[in-house]
């Protein structure tokens, strides 16, 4: 369910990958205060892709309908994920980062090590459990899915030809976590989960797109890699496109004033990201992080998740 890289790509198999805690991060005989790990433990869980899913949610949840009590519990569950999500990935990248000499990796340069990080990664998947079965048992089951694929992405699935699959499945998941909270638990509509898959394939993309070139070297395969830069840049637009094209085209009734104004402005940011990216890295990323924006707003106007 990540938004974004859950992390440095790196994509080690597990047979050949350290053990938690065996790089120089866990190492160290010395390194910062108490204060400065806890910020870098912040800072391990990727704290921007974390916050902008968990936002997503919660924004869903609120134009649902939810109410304030249960739009936070599903918000509160959401973030537990991502925060699993993200310290898992840390954690066990450590090693291949500090060895590729990545900047921003708190458990890789020795600020937090990777055991703590780890350590925090299994607390918030514990955590992660209980609160969304207390959004109710389907509910919960589709969120625990979404989470059990993205982990699998950061141990296994991200080196490989299906990388794109967790974040289709996360993505895609998020209205229907949203709508089955809800009394009744109905199933989203459609063209929310769709719209919701598109994106995830798009963010995986976006945010693999400036790397590519690093994490061929190191041995990635992912889907991006595969296909190469330019094919991927020439690809992005398409997912983003489509997952706004569903929103106005999807529901009943032709396509009114905001469902046009917002293909036009999806229209604009899809194009500019990939344009845009060899002059700002992360051009295209903020290209699909805008068309998302724009369907959100979108979706909220037509009734949130499309219960």
């Amino acid at each position: 369910m990540d938004a974004t890289d859950r992390g440095s790509r790196a994509g080690t198999d597990p047979a050949d990958a350290e053990p938690v805690g065996a790089g120089p991060a866990a190492t160290a005989s010395s390194g910062p205060g108490r204060h400065g790990r806890v910020v870098g433990l912040a800072l391990a869980c990727h704290p921007g892709p974390a916050l902008a899913v968990t936002a997503l949610a919660c924004a869903l949840a609120l134009g649902s309908g939810l109410g304030g009590p249960r739009s936070a519990l599903v918000t509160v569950a959401v973030l537990t994920g991502q925060l699993s999500v993200g310290w898992c990935n840390d954690a066990y990248d450590a090693r291949r980062d500090a060895d590729a000499g990545r900047p921003g990796k708190p458990a890789a340069d020795g600020t937090v090590g990777a055991r703590a990080v780890g350590a925090a990664a299994a607390v918030a998947l514990a955590l992660c459990v209980p609160l969304s079965l207390a959004c109710g048992a389907l509910a919960g089951t589709v969120h625990l899915a979404a989470v059990t694929a993205a982990w699998l992405y950061n141990l296994r699935l991200k080196a490989t030809a299906l990388s794109w699959l967790p974040y289709v499945a996360g993505f895609g998941a998020l209205p229907a976590v949203v709508t089955l909270s809800l009394p009744g638990g109905p199933w989203p509509r459609w063209w929310t989960v769709t719209a919701g898959a598109l994106l995830g394939f798009a963010a995986h993309l976006a945010d693999t797109l400036p790397d590519i070139a690093a994490d061929r070297a190191a041995g990635i395969r992912g889907l991006p890699h595969r296909l190469g830069e330019r094919s991927t840049r020439l690809l992005l637009p398409v997912p983003l496109l489509g997952a706004t094209a569903v929103l106005a085209f999807g529901p009943p009734g032709p396509v009114d004033a905001a469902g046009a104004a917002a293909l036009v402005l999806a229209g604009a940011a899809s194009l500019a990201g990939p344009a845009l990216g060899r002059r700002w890295r992360k051009a295209a990323l903020a290209g699909a992080v805008a068309v998302a924006a724009v369907d959100l707003t979108l979706l909220l106007a037509r009734g949130a998740a499309g219960a």
